[in-house]
């Protein structure tokens, strides 16, 4: 017997470039349906939380705009009081009549220089009637 010498196979190697970037999967339309209902809720629940935010801060920003009416309030009020009390000292008739004799030299008039004169018969004296306007209007 003999042996037989098995024949030399030659093996070569090719490289082939294959490009698949051109290949595109498609889509099921199940699952794209199921995609677009996905981020339709995901925008809505958004859209309610970016609302929600901006509530709990206006709401916020409204509570220091009270606060700080409040103590401008306040202070309106306290300086309303002084200012009345000032004005009720400035027409104390006292107070008129010490300035009108120190600082002006104002005296009380003699009998002699007051004269009272009648009015003439056809003439007629104005009256002042406060009229209250009709609040349907």
């Amino acid at each position: 017997m003999r042996k037989r010498k098995k024949a030399a196979q030659t093996e070569f190697h090719t490289v082939k470039r294959i490009d698949n970037s051109r290949l595109v999967r498609p889509a099921e339309p199940m699952r794209m349906q199921g995609l677009y209902r996905t981020a339709g809720w995901g925008g809505l629940i958004a859209v309610f939380l970016m609302f929600y935010v901006y509530q709990h801060f206006r709401c916020i920003d409204l509570s220091f705009q009270l606060e700080d009416l409040k103590s401008r309030q306040t202070k309106m009020s306290a300086l309303n009081s002084e200012l009345r009390l000032e004005i009720e000292g400035l027409r104390d008739p006292r107070r008129i009549d010490v300035i009108a004799r120190r600082q002006l030299g104002l005296t009380e008039p003699l009998p002699t220089q007051v004269q009272e004169y009648e009015a003439p018969a056809d003439a007629e004296v104005a009256s002042v009637r406060y009229v209250r306007g009709n609040r349907a209007q």
